[in-house]
Protein backbone atom coordinates (compact mmCIF):
# COMPACT_ATOMS: atom_id res chain seq x y z
CA UNK A 1 0.00 0.00 0.00
CA UNK A 2 1.34 3.42 -0.90
CA UNK A 3 2.29 5.74 1.95
CA UNK A 4 -0.23 8.54 2.55
CA UNK A 5 0.67 11.79 0.83
CA UNK A 6 1.78 14.58 3.16
CA UNK A 7 1.36 18.09 1.81
CA UNK A 8 4.41 20.33 1.97
CA UNK A 9 4.18 23.40 4.22
CA UNK A 10 2.65 26.28 2.31
CA UNK A 11 3.63 29.34 4.36
CA UNK A 12 6.11 30.61 6.91
CA UNK A 13 3.92 32.27 9.55
CA UNK A 14 5.76 34.87 11.66
CA UNK A 15 4.10 36.03 14.87
CA UNK A 16 5.02 38.97 17.09
CA UNK A 17 4.56 38.29 20.81
CA UNK A 18 3.63 41.33 22.94
CA UNK A 19 0.22 42.71 22.05
CA UNK A 20 -0.22 40.18 19.25
CA UNK A 21 -0.23 36.78 20.94
CA UNK A 22 -0.46 38.28 24.43
CA UNK A 23 -2.59 41.03 25.90
CA UNK A 24 0.25 42.88 27.63
CA UNK A 25 3.98 43.58 27.49
CA UNK A 26 5.58 40.37 28.72
CA UNK A 27 8.84 41.94 29.89
CA UNK A 28 6.98 44.18 32.29
CA UNK A 29 5.04 41.19 33.59
CA UNK A 30 8.20 39.10 33.95
CA UNK A 31 10.07 41.81 35.85
CA UNK A 32 7.12 42.28 38.20
CA UNK A 33 6.96 38.55 38.88
CA UNK A 34 10.71 38.46 39.54
CA UNK A 35 10.51 41.34 42.02
CA UNK A 36 7.65 39.64 43.86
CA UNK A 37 9.72 36.47 44.16
CA UNK A 38 12.88 38.41 45.17
CA UNK A 39 11.63 41.37 47.25
CA UNK A 40 15.17 42.46 48.10
CA UNK A 41 15.51 43.53 44.47
CA UNK A 42 12.92 46.28 44.98
CA UNK A 43 15.81 48.26 46.50
CA UNK A 44 17.18 48.58 42.95
CA UNK A 45 14.10 50.27 41.53
CA UNK A 46 15.58 53.70 42.32
CA UNK A 47 17.91 53.14 39.34
CA UNK A 48 15.08 53.14 36.81
CA UNK A 49 14.43 56.92 36.59
CA UNK A 50 18.08 57.41 35.60
CA UNK A 51 17.71 54.75 32.88
CA UNK A 52 14.64 56.51 31.47
CA UNK A 53 16.36 59.91 31.68
CA UNK A 54 19.26 58.52 29.63
CA UNK A 55 16.78 57.08 27.14
CA UNK A 56 15.20 60.49 26.58
CA UNK A 57 18.47 62.45 26.57
CA UNK A 58 20.61 60.08 24.50
CA UNK A 59 18.66 59.31 21.37
CA UNK A 60 15.75 57.17 22.61
CA UNK A 61 17.54 53.89 21.96
CA UNK A 62 15.08 51.22 23.11
CA UNK A 63 17.76 48.53 23.11
CA UNK A 64 19.91 50.50 25.54
CA UNK A 65 16.86 51.21 27.69
CA UNK A 66 15.95 47.53 27.77
CA UNK A 67 19.49 46.58 28.76
CA UNK A 68 19.62 49.30 31.44
CA UNK A 69 16.35 48.16 33.03
CA UNK A 70 17.35 44.48 32.95
CA UNK A 71 20.77 45.27 34.42
CA UNK A 72 19.25 47.47 37.12
CA UNK A 73 16.75 44.88 38.33
CA UNK A 74 18.19 41.50 37.35
CA UNK A 75 21.93 42.06 36.96
CA UNK A 76 24.05 39.52 38.84
CA UNK A 77 21.20 37.05 39.34
CA UNK A 78 22.32 33.40 39.16
CA UNK A 79 21.06 31.49 36.14
CA UNK A 80 19.21 28.94 38.31
CA UNK A 81 17.14 31.66 39.99
CA UNK A 82 16.22 33.29 36.68
CA UNK A 83 15.39 29.95 35.09
CA UNK A 84 13.07 29.10 37.98
CA UNK A 85 11.33 32.46 37.67
CA UNK A 86 11.04 32.07 33.89
CA UNK A 87 9.52 28.60 34.20
CA UNK A 88 6.96 29.81 36.74
CA UNK A 89 6.16 32.91 34.69
CA UNK A 90 5.59 31.09 31.39
CA UNK A 91 3.57 28.33 33.05
CA UNK A 92 1.27 30.99 34.55
CA UNK A 93 0.44 32.83 31.33
CA UNK A 94 -2.46 30.65 30.25
CA UNK A 95 -3.99 30.65 33.74
CA UNK A 96 -3.82 34.45 33.76
CA UNK A 97 -5.67 34.59 30.43
CA UNK A 98 -2.69 36.37 28.91
CA UNK A 99 -2.86 34.68 25.48
CA UNK A 100 -5.43 36.05 23.08
CA UNK A 101 -7.86 33.24 22.08
CA UNK A 102 -8.17 34.61 18.54
CA UNK A 103 -4.38 34.65 18.19
CA UNK A 104 -4.14 31.03 19.31
CA UNK A 105 -6.87 30.10 16.84
CA UNK A 106 -4.94 31.67 13.94
CA UNK A 107 -1.79 29.92 15.15
CA UNK A 108 -3.59 26.57 15.15
CA UNK A 109 -4.97 27.23 11.66
CA UNK A 110 -1.42 27.67 10.39
CA UNK A 111 -0.28 24.57 12.26
CA UNK A 112 -3.11 22.47 10.82
CA UNK A 113 -2.12 23.64 7.32
CA UNK A 114 1.43 22.39 7.87
CA UNK A 115 2.94 25.88 7.88
CA UNK A 116 6.25 26.74 9.54
CA UNK A 117 5.65 28.71 12.76
CA UNK A 118 8.11 31.43 13.78
CA UNK A 119 7.99 33.56 16.93
CA UNK A 120 9.77 36.90 16.36
CA UNK A 121 9.93 39.19 19.38
CA UNK A 122 11.94 42.11 20.74
CA UNK A 123 11.45 40.70 24.23
CA UNK A 124 14.42 38.90 25.82
CA UNK A 125 15.54 35.31 25.67
CA UNK A 126 15.27 35.10 29.45
CA UNK A 127 11.80 33.62 28.87
CA UNK A 128 10.65 34.07 25.22
CA UNK A 129 12.06 30.72 23.96
CA UNK A 130 10.03 29.02 26.69
CA UNK A 131 6.88 30.68 25.33
CA UNK A 132 7.90 29.49 21.89
CA UNK A 133 8.16 25.91 23.13
CA UNK A 134 4.88 26.18 25.05
CA UNK A 135 3.01 27.30 21.93
CA UNK A 136 4.79 24.87 19.61
CA UNK A 137 6.78 27.29 17.47
CA UNK A 138 9.41 25.79 15.19
CA UNK A 139 11.83 28.69 15.70
CA UNK A 140 12.06 31.57 18.14
CA UNK A 141 14.01 34.72 17.34
CA UNK A 142 14.23 37.29 20.11
CA UNK A 143 16.62 39.73 21.79
CA UNK A 144 19.47 37.81 23.40
CA UNK A 145 20.91 38.87 26.76
CA UNK A 146 24.53 38.44 27.84
CA UNK A 147 25.68 36.30 30.77
CA UNK A 148 28.94 36.48 32.72
CA UNK A 149 29.64 32.85 33.54
CA UNK A 150 26.56 31.78 35.51
CA UNK A 151 25.28 35.24 36.42
CA UNK A 152 23.26 37.64 34.30
CA UNK A 153 25.24 40.56 32.89
CA UNK A 154 22.25 42.23 31.22
CA UNK A 155 23.92 43.74 28.16
CA UNK A 156 22.38 42.86 24.82
CA UNK A 157 24.11 40.01 23.03
CA UNK A 158 22.25 40.77 19.79
CA UNK A 159 20.62 43.85 18.36
CA UNK A 160 17.26 44.70 19.89
CA UNK A 161 14.91 42.73 17.64
CA UNK A 162 12.54 45.56 16.87
CA UNK A 163 11.80 47.67 13.80
CA UNK A 164 14.48 47.36 11.14
CA UNK A 165 16.11 44.48 13.01
CA UNK A 166 12.93 42.43 12.56
CA UNK A 167 13.22 43.09 8.83
CA UNK A 168 16.75 41.69 8.88
CA UNK A 169 15.41 38.63 10.69
CA UNK A 170 12.69 38.18 8.06
CA UNK A 171 15.24 38.35 5.25
CA UNK A 172 17.37 35.76 7.06
CA UNK A 173 14.31 33.54 7.38
CA UNK A 174 13.88 33.71 3.60
CA UNK A 175 17.29 32.04 3.29
CA UNK A 176 16.14 29.28 5.62
CA UNK A 177 12.83 28.71 3.82
CA UNK A 178 13.59 29.54 0.16
CA UNK A 179 10.63 29.80 -2.21
CA UNK A 180 8.05 29.74 0.61
CA UNK A 181 5.81 32.80 1.08
CA UNK A 182 5.86 34.67 4.39
CA UNK A 183 2.86 35.70 6.47
CA UNK A 184 3.46 38.19 9.30
CA UNK A 185 1.32 39.23 12.27
CA UNK A 186 2.18 42.23 14.45
CA UNK A 187 0.46 44.90 16.49
CA UNK A 188 2.56 48.07 16.49
CA UNK A 189 3.93 50.70 14.16
CA UNK A 190 7.42 49.31 14.72
CA UNK A 191 6.25 45.98 13.24
CA UNK A 192 5.14 47.51 9.96
CA UNK A 193 8.67 47.62 8.53
CA UNK A 194 9.08 43.85 8.41
CA UNK A 195 5.40 43.22 7.74
CA UNK A 196 5.59 45.22 4.51
CA UNK A 197 8.32 42.82 3.37
CA UNK A 198 6.13 39.77 3.95
CA UNK A 199 3.93 38.28 1.24
CA UNK A 200 0.89 38.65 3.45
CA UNK A 201 0.51 40.64 6.66
CA UNK A 202 -2.16 41.43 9.24
CA UNK A 203 -1.91 44.29 11.71
CA UNK A 204 -3.51 43.10 14.93
CA UNK A 205 -5.07 45.50 17.46
CA UNK A 206 -3.01 48.41 16.14
CA UNK A 207 -3.49 51.97 17.32
CA UNK A 208 -4.96 54.62 15.02
CA UNK A 209 -1.60 55.71 13.60
CA UNK A 210 -0.51 52.14 12.90
CA UNK A 211 -3.84 51.34 11.23
CA UNK A 212 -3.51 54.36 8.94
CA UNK A 213 0.02 53.33 7.95
CA UNK A 214 -1.11 49.76 7.38
CA UNK A 215 -4.04 50.91 5.26
CA UNK A 216 -1.74 53.07 3.16
CA UNK A 217 0.37 49.96 2.50
CA UNK A 218 -2.65 47.88 1.54
CA UNK A 219 -2.23 45.77 4.66
CA UNK A 220 -5.12 43.97 6.35
CA UNK A 221 -6.07 44.85 9.91
CA UNK A 222 -7.89 42.81 12.54
CA UNK A 223 -8.98 42.99 16.15
CA UNK A 224 -8.12 39.89 18.17
CA UNK A 225 -9.89 39.80 21.55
Amino acid sequence: MAAPHTAAPRWVAIFDLDGTLTRHDTLRLFLTDFLRAHPGRWLRVWRLPFAFLCFVALGRDRGKLKSSVIRALLGGTPRAALDACADSFVNSLQARGEFRPAALAVLETHRAAGDHLILLSASPDLYVPRIGRLLGFERTLCTEIRWADDRLDGALNTANRRGAEKSRCLEWLRTQYPDLPMAAYGNSGSDLDHMRRADRAVLVNGNAAARLSAQASGMAAANWP
